[in-house]
C-alpha cells in the first residue's frame, strides 16, 4: 500500500509539474507577442554603409545635397560643391539610417493636410548603393504628445516621430559644412612654414618631433610646435552671420604672419592680419575674410626663439643609461644597472640611487636662459648623457662666460646661454653622489 500512495504521489507531482511549465511558457509567449506588437514599427532600417546620396528639402530654402565620393568621404553637391564636415554627416546618416517612430497614427492616411505631409516641413531624399531611393517627409508637430508626423513617400501609413529626431535631419548647409580654415590632418603634416615680417621659419617632422629647418638647422620645441599647429588646424570660420564686416577689416589691417602647412595633398595658406586688437585671416582654402580669436593670433604671432628647444638635453623622461662628467681635473662615470635596473655603478662599485637622482634630475632641467652667437670659448666641463639603451648619446661642453656660462651642444652650431646657479647646482649635485651605504 505504501509503495502504491507513492507512485500515486510521484505522479501527481509529476503531472502538477508540467501543467506549471505549460503554463510559464504560455504566458512567457503571451507577453513576448504582445511586447513585439505594441512596439512601434522602424520607419527606416538601412546599411548606413550603403547610402551613397542624401538630399534635404525645406519649406523656403535651397535644397542641400551630399554624395559620398570616391575616397569614402562625404562632400556637399548642392547648392554649390563645398567639403563637408564629415562628422556632422555622419552623424545625420546614422539618424537616417535607423530612424524609429513613436507609434502609427493611421495605416491608411486619407488627407495628408491634416498632418502637414501634403506640402512637408521637411523632405529627406537618400539613395543606396544599389540605387534603391527613400523619401522621408516630415510635417506638422502633434497637438500634444510633442512629436512630428512623418511618413515615407509609397508606403500610406502616418507615423510620429520625437521632435528630437527630427533635429537630427533638420540640417542647414552651414550646419553640414567643413568650417575649418586649413582643413588638414594634424598628424598628417609633414612641413609648416610661418613667414612673419622680416623673418621666414620652416619646421619639418622628424617621426614623432619636429625640428626648425629655416633660417637654419635648429632644435625645435615639439611642444611650441604642436600648439601652433593645433590652434591653425582648430581654426574654424564664423558662418553665424552673413556679413560680419571681416572683408573690409582685412584690407585695412596690418599683416602680423603668413602660415603655410603642407601635407601629402598638397599646401595650404593662412594670412594674418591684425587692426586694433581683432584678428583677421584669410585662406587658401575657403573663399572670403573671417574673423577670428586672439589665440590664433598669438600663436601666429611669434618669433624664432619661441619656437625653440630650451632644454639642453633630449633624454626627457628616458632614464640614462649612462653619464659621464668632467670639471677640470675631476671625472666622473655612472652606469646603471642593466634590465632596467634602478642600481646605480661606478668603478665597480654601487652607489647610493638616491643621491644620483638629483644629479639626473639636474641635468634633465637644464635650460637655456638665451641663445646667443658669441662667448664660447676654453670649456672646463664636459658631459656625455647616454640614454635610450645606446641610440642617443649627448655631449655637451660648457665654458665660463663672466657671470654665466655658455654651452655647445656636440656638432650643432647653437650655442645656449646657461643661468650660473643652474650650472653650479649641477656641479655640486656630481659632487655629493656617493657609494651605497654612506
Amino acid at each position: 500500500m505504501k509503495i502504491r500512495g507513492l507512485t500515486i504521489a510521484a505522479l501527481v507531482l509529476l503531472v502538477l509539474g508540467g501543467v506549471l511549465y505549460w503554463s510559464n511558457h504560455h504566458t512567457a509567449a503571451d507577453e513576448s507577442t504582445k511586447t513585439s506588437a505594441d512596439t512601434p514599427p522602424s520607419i527606416l532600417k538601412l546599411d548606413q554603409a550603403a547610402i551613397t546620396k542624401v538630399e534635404i528639402k525645406k519649406r523656403d530654402a535651397e535644397p542641400v545635397a551630399l554624395a559620398k565620393v570616391n575616397s569614402g568621404d562625404w562632400q556637399i553637391t548642392e547648392p554649390k560643391p563645398f567639403r563637408a564636415d564629415q562628422s556632422a554627416v555622419l552623424g545625420l546618416v546614422s539618424a537616417l539610417a535607423s530612424l524609429n517612430s513613436q507609434r502609427v497614427v493611421e495605416d491608411k492616411a486619407g488627407d495628408l493636410k491634416t498632418f502637414g505631409l501634403e506640402n512637408p516641413v521637411l523632405e529627406v531624399d537618400l539613395t543606396e548603393k544599389d540605387n534603391k531611393s527613400q523619401k522621408l517627409l516630415l510635417g506638422d508637430e502633434t497637438p500634444a504628445s510633442g512629436g512630428i508626423y512623418a511618413m515615407l513617400a509609397g508606403d500610406p501609413r502616418v507615423f510620429t516621430v520625437a521632435s528630437w529626431e527630427k533635429s537630427s535631419l533638420d540640417k542647414t548647409l552651414n550646419d553640414l559644412r567643413d568650417k575649418r580654415l586649413v582643413p588638414v590632418s594634424p598628424d598628417k603634416i609633414s612641413r609648416v612654414e610661418l613667414i612673419r615680417k622680416d623673418e621666414d621659419i620652416e619646421f619639418g617632422r622628424n617621426k614623432e618631433d619636429w625640428q626648425i629647418l629655416k633660417p637654419r638647422p635648429l632644435r625645435a620645441d615639439s611642444t611650441q610646435v604642436g600648439e601652433l599647429i593645433r590652434q591653425l588646424t582648430d581654426a574654424k570660420m564664423d558662418l553665424s552671420a552673413a556679413d560680419n564686416g571681416a572683408a573690409s577689416a582685412l584690407t585695412k589691417a596690418t599683416p602680423v604672419a603668413t602660415a603655410k602647412v603642407t601635407d601629402e595633398s598638397g599646401t595650404q595658406e593662412l594670412q594674418l592680419r591684425k587692426n586694433k586688437d581683432a584678428y583677421y585671416v584669410k585662406s587658401s582654402a575657403v573663399d572670403g575674410a573671417y574673423k577670428v580669436d586672439s589665440e590664433l593670433g598669438k600663436a601666429l604671432d611669434k618669433g624664432l626663439d619661441d619656437f625653440r628647444n630650451k632644454k639642453l638635453f633630449d633624454f626627457g623622461y628616458n632614464d640614462p643609461n649612462k653619464v659621464e662628467l668632467h670639471n677640470g681635473s675631476k671625472s666622473y662615470f655612472l652606469i646603471r644597472g642593466s634590465g632596467g635596473s634602478e642600481d646605480w655603478w661606478s668603478n665597480g662599485k654601487k652607489m647610493d640611487a638616491g643621491s644620483v637622482e638629483p644629479l639626473v634630475s639636474d641635468l634633465r632641467d637644464l635650460s637655456v636662459s638665451k641663445f646667443v652667437d658669441s662667448g664660447f670659448s676654453n670649456p672646463t666641463v664636459d658631459v656625455v648623457v647616454i640614454s635610450q639603451d645606446g641610440k642617443r648619446v649627448e655631449k655637451i661642453q660648457i665654458a665660463k662666460s663672466g657671470d654665466h656660462y655658455i654651452a655647445k651642444r656636440e656638432s650643432e652650431p647653437a650655442l645656449y646661454q646657461l643661468d650660473a646657479k643652474n650650472v653650479d647646482d649641477l656641479l655640486k649635485a656630481v659632487d655629493d653622489v656617493k657609494p651605497a651605504g654612506k
